[in-house]
């Protein structure tokens, strides 16, 4: 995964990855940006993303769910002071 995550990854908007294990975008927040993945398997399990779903479909998940997913992203930055941050299923569970 850290290949994955570790290239260029374009602002203007979030893309399936090639081997269609999540969706690449990048955050802004501040003077701090990060290149950022969500899992599938994330999108399935806390965004209702059925299954095998097409291309459009996964990205209209993403869309759908973004701000919790912005969210969770800045707080894992924010955490780690990395810019590279990978979300998985485990990252949207409540802490509390």
């Amino acid at each position: 995964m850290e290949a994955i995550i570790e290239e260029t990854i374009s602002e203007e908007a979030p893309r399936v990855l090639p081997d269609k294990s999540g969706v690449a975008f990048c955050i802004t927040s501040g003077k701090t940006s990060a290149d950022c993945v969500v899992s599938i398997r994330a999108l399935e399990d806390w965004f209702w993303l059925p299954r095998g779903a097409d291309t459009a479909r996964v990205l209209t998940t993403f869309s759908d769910g973004y701000g919790r997913i912005r969210a969770v992203a800045e707080r894992r930055v924010r955490a780690s002071s990395g810019q590279h941050v990978y979300l998985k299923t485990d990252d949207f569970r409540s802490r509390g």
